[in-house]
């Protein structure tokens, strides 16, 4: 089963981490949605986004490639890192647009040192941990 996995990562790279881990060793093409903006994805079964999550949604990099990329009838899933919670709503929208079917979700804390929590140095201090990278790893198994 062909798989890709669409991503925005900046500030600690949490969501990149988070993606490599599901990856390693395994048949899944990563793509970067902030260097990348158009790949034809009908060629995978299954297609994940992932981003950290930016004001309560996915990065407008990831919204913005699954508008322009998705194809119709898709299976798709989400995974997000996060200082505070987890947001799928954006994105949920932009795949149901696109008559495609969610598969799943995996979100974990990831460290965060935007606006008022960089006076604090930060909040979700090494995350993801290998605890959260093994989970997320467990996730995409069960896919």
């Amino acid at each position: 089963m062909k798989c890709v996995i669409v991503y925005h990562s900046s500030h600690h790279g949490n969501t990149k981490k988070l993606v490599e881990a599901i990856a390693q060793g395994r048949d899944v093409t990563l793509i970067d949605a902030a260097a990348t903006k158009s790949a034809d994805l009908s060629g995978y079964d299954r297609i994940g986004f992932a981003s950290g999550i930016y004001f309560g949604k996915f990065h407008t990099s990831v919204l913005e490639f699954a508008r322009n990329n998705l194809s119709h009838g898709k299976q798709v899933f989400f995974l997000s890192t996060y200082g505070g919670s987890s947001n799928t709503k954006a994105i949920e929208q932009v795949v149901k647009e696109k008559s495609a079917q969610i598969i799943g979700q995996f979100g974990c804390r990831g460290y965060d040192t935007f606006g008022p929590f960089q006076l604090i140095g930060g909040i979700a201090k090494g995350h993801p941990n290998e605890t959260d990278l093994e989970n997320a790893q467990r996730f995409f198994e069960t896919l």
